[in-house]
């Protein structure tokens, strides 16, 4: 999987602009699944027809849109002045480089601060393409850049930016791939805009299937490193299943459905609560007149850096328990 995860994140996809990752996508999935079809936000959907009639409708999300920066003002000098689209943390950014859609590089850089032990805010940040002034600035208000970093493999672990999500994009292609049969009628969709607030290609994604049951597939911080978060998550230890964040609370017939299928087949599995963050299931459960939801999450170092970092055992262990989910009947 990882020449396919190198290539997934190091493709241009800020929210609102998924259009190159999902052509990457497509081609990957369009010879597995029975149907294809792209929605009016830009989710792309691949459906996986049940072998027999008396499954469930099941909806498998994973957003491939990432975090990026969108400009709002170009200054007498040339120097780009942004807003994110995101969660983009300041102190994440400075000397980091961006690209644009039209392939124009640049690098960040802030205004120099009185006391260096402080972090720069968002609006002491700008970013710098090469201009000596505005008119050498061929880049627009409201043209959007992503970070610019490469695919790094360090064996059982990858370095990317980008990871969230395109490393639950990677499983859910992996999935689809090594499902055989079902008996349900599966959704793999790959839905745009996760990254804003509103989770908004999610709840048009669940709206229009209107499934029996929902899962997110994306990542989930760890607590494994120096002094970091209060979680028991970390990486190696299997995927996690996220049962409560300040978006969602997991159905708990749908814990235990996947609690029990990784117990039966002896796959690594972790469970979590988080005190901070959501994902794509916080829109899918409020779709209509609402949808059992969970979350299945890859652990994930460094969320929302340039440098996020996953265990490829997580990976494929993700990938094995959603097979495992999915070739047998399920009672919710």
């Amino acid at each position: 999987m990882k020449a396919l995860i190198q290539t997934l994140t190091e493709t241009f996809g800020p929210s609102g602009h998924e259009d190159a990752v999902r052509a990457v996508i497509r081609a990957q999935v369009e010879p597995l699944a029975d149907e294809i079809r792209v929605d009016a936000l830009g989710s792309l959907i691949a459906v996986k027809r049940p072998v027999r009639d008396g499954g469930k409708k099941i909806l498998l999300a994973a957003h491939m849109d990432e975090i990026g920066l969108i400009i709002s003002h170009v200054d007498e000098k040339g120097f780009l002045r942004f807003t994110t689209l995101g969660g983009v943390p300041p102190r994440t950014l400075v000397g980091g480089r961006v690209r644009f859609l039209d392939g124009t590089p640049g690098v960040i850089g802030g205004e120099v601060l009185e006391n260096w032990d402080k972090v720069h805010t968002m609006e002491q940040l700008f970013i710098d393409i090469g201009a000596s002034g505005p008119k050498d600035v061929r880049v627009k208000i409201g043209d959007v850049a992503a970070l610019e970093r490469p695919f790094l493999d360090l064996g059982k672990r990858l370095v990317a930016k980008s990871l969230d999500d395109r490393i639950g994009v990677a499983v859910l292609i992996e999935t689809l791939r090594q499902l055989k049969m079902t008996p349900h009628e599966v959704y793999f969709v790959f839905t745009s805009r996760e990254e804003l607030s509103s989770e908004a290609g999610a709840a048009a994604v669940a709206f229009g299937i209107e499934p029996d049951l929902a899962l997110s597939v994306d990542v989930t911080s760890t607590g494994d490193t120096p002094k970091g978060h209060k979680t028991d998550v970390a990486l190696g230890k299997g995927p996690a299943i996220r049962i409560h964040d300040p978006g969602v609370l997991s159905d708990p017939r749908i814990v235990a459905w996947i609690d029990q299928t990784a117990r039966k087949n002896k796959i690594p599995f972790q469970r979590q609560v988080s005190t901070f963050g959501t994902t794509d299931a916080r829109a899918m459960q409020a779709s209509r007149s609402g949808v059992p939801v969970s979350c299945l999450a890859i652990p994930c170092r460094y969320v929302h850096t340039p440098s996020e970092m996953v265990d490829m055992d997580d990976v494929q262990n993700a990938v094995k328990l959603l097979v495992c989910l999915l070739s047998a009947p399920v009672e919710i």
